[in-house]
């Protein structure tokens, strides 16, 4: 009985350091995801931007020729 009360200890122990770990590691990759959300809205402005400047310049030209 009691090899069995400190096999469980340890396997309960082994969980809670699992949990601890994919706990910290879940903290980690949303904060990961979050900058990765703030990077690519910064890169759809750009290149919002950019449409926006490339048609102005492309309004400019003359048009062909035939």
């Amino acid at each position: 009985m009691e090899n069995e009360l400190n096999a469980l200890e340890n396997k309960l122990t082994l969980l809670i350091q699992a949990y601890g770990k994919l706990h910290s590691e879940n903290h980690r990759l949303r904060q990961e995801l979050a900058h990765a959300h703030s990077d690519n809205r910064v890169c759809k402005d750009k290149m919002a931007n950019a449409t926006i400047r490339l048609e102005k310049l492309l309004s400019a030209l003359p048009e062909g020729q035939p």
